[in-house]
């Protein structure tokens, strides 16, 4: 998000605040997620494909939606209404291609209205042949796990990517020669993922509560959220939703809460001026000499590739958890409270406490849907504890890794978590007495504390140049840093 969008979205956010009829204010809050995964996604060289993305990503919300209903939940006259005003949307937004191009909410001229209806009536009738074919609801989850999960791979991994762009540039007459993974930048699709996989995980599990179409979709897409997180859970987002409705906190059915009071304002504001100050002031700063593969290469001395080490570490922690403080600021505007991403990460004393407070959602769903049912499946297999623990771990830093692409730089950066989470479960294991006894002495805990907070935090730096430089760059970085020439 740039300047220019979160000074619309605070001033949206007032206006809705102080003026949305209560009764429309779940509907607004989803023309206006729509709308905004359309204005802000990226301009695309594939004809069309920056249209194309949006609309996909709606209509895989509205397909989850459907296999993750419960079996005895109708389609509700509101779900009908929502469904419409989905497609009258779409199509609206691709009538904007008949205005000044400073006029028009998508990333380019969109395509003319009748192909968009038509393609939308083939995906409907795509969704009514595969719900038919499929039948049994557990089969229908399974197949959209294996949906997402393939869309994700292909994404995330590049020569997958560029195969695929160069097969979309086929179809609309462009040089395949310029395929890139760019191509195919798709707006918010790894935490929407991520989100729609954890709606089917909860379904499976029999947990997922009711939802209406409304409320998934926006709960799906929420403009705030979209392109940084956090990831949000289904039944914590949609009791909030639902508290904004008349009679939600009041026997009145009349009675609706107020979102423009002065502690809102002042809790919003305050959120909102913090992430704009770490984002646009800190990180950018500390941007321009911050690790990269360019300034890597110019660097003399392992001491000046420290100082761009440090430097990126902050950058990515501020730049980071800004977005975060004005996701929050702006969900708080809007009468949402969205999780909290981070805690101090670089105070923490230990790496599984690291890891407990840095990107906090994501560490959390990889935690209960990777980690929890693989250890719990590797013990009922007779694996040994510990050995499970370990597989366990590094399964689950390597989704995170993997998380972000497909890449050497990214699975280093996984197994270098994964060993490191293991060794201080190990060392913690066979000094958990010991340290207990330092509560008799706060002098020696207060140090020992003090150095885990500088191991931890060195370690997690030394992280950083697996995750942000190309795999050979990166080594040959690793080895600068102790002096060590490649």
């Amino acid at each position: 998000m740039q300047l220019s969008h979160i000074a619309l979205f605070a001033a949206g956010g007032l206006l809705y605040a102080g003026f949305c009829p209560p009764r429309q204010r779940g509907w607004l809050l989803m023309i206006a997620s729509v709308v905004t995964l359309y204005w802000l996604q990226p301009t695309l060289t594939i004809f069309y494909l920056d249209f194309a993305l949006p609309t996909a990503t709606l209509a895989l919300a509205l397909a989850v939606w459907w296999v993750t209903r419960p079996p005895e939940s109708p389609v509700s006259r509101e779900d009908r209404l929502a469904l419409a005003l989905l497609a009258g949307l779409v199509l609206a937004l691709s009538a904007t291609r008949y205005l000044a191009p400073e006029l028009r909410p998508t990333a380019s001229r969109a395509p003319d209205v009748p192909p968009v209806a038509l393609a939308l009536l083939l995906l409907g009738l795509a969704g009514w042949a595969l719900r038919r074919l499929f039948g049994a609801r557990h089969g229908a989850l399974t197949a959209a796990l294996i949906v997402l999960v393939a869309l994700f791979i292909v994404l995330k991994t590049p020569p997958l990517a560029t195969g695929l762009a160069a097969a979309l540039r086929g179809l609309t007459g462009q040089n395949q020669a310029l395929a890139a993974p760019l191509d195919l930048e798709w707006l918010g699709f790894s935490y929407v993922a991520f989100r729609l996989i954890h709606t089917v995980r909860e379904r499976q599990m029999g947990k997922l509560p009711a939802l209406s179409l409304r409320e998934y979709v926006t709960y799906s897409i929420f403009f705030p959220a979209i392109t940084a997180g956090p990831i949000d859970r289904a039944e914590r987002f949609v009791r909030d939703d639902r508290a904004l409705l008349p009679g939600a906190n009041s026997p009145d059915e009349k009675t609706a809460p107020r979102l423009l009071t002065a502690p809102r304002l002042a809790e919003a504001g305050g959120r909102i001026g913090m992430g704009l100050f770490k984002k646009f002031v800190i990180a950018d700063s500390l941007a321009l000499l911050a690790l990269n593969a360019a300034n890597a290469g110019q660097a003399q001395s392992a001491g000046a590739l420290w100082l761009l080490l440090y430097a990126y570490a902050f950058r990515l922690f501020f730049d980071f958890s800004g977005y975060t403080d004005i996701a929050i600021g702006l969900g708080v505007l809007l009468g949402f409270k969205l999780p909290e991403n981070f805690d101090r990460p670089y105070l923490k004393n230990n790496l599984a406490a690291f890891w407990q407070s840095w990107h906090i959602t994501l560490s959390s769903w990889a935690r209960f849907y990777v980690f929890s049912p693989l250890s719990r499946a590797l013990l009922r297999r007779k694996v040994s504890a510990q050995a499970a623990v370990f597989l366990a771990q590094m399964a689950t830093m390597l989704i995170i890794g993997l998380w972000h692409g497909v890449s050497g730089g990214f699975i280093v950066w996984g197994v270098w978590h994964g060993l490191g989470l293991f060794a201080h479960k190990w060392w913690s294991d066979r000094t958990r007495k010991w340290y207990l006894s330092l509560n008799q002495k706060p002098r020696l805990k207060t140090a020992w504390t003090a150095a885990g907070i500088f191991i931890t935090f060195q370690f997690v730096t030394l992280g950083w140049v697996w995750f942000t430089l190309p795999l050979e760059t990166a080594w040959r970085a690793f080895l600068g840093l102790f002096g060590i020439a490649s």
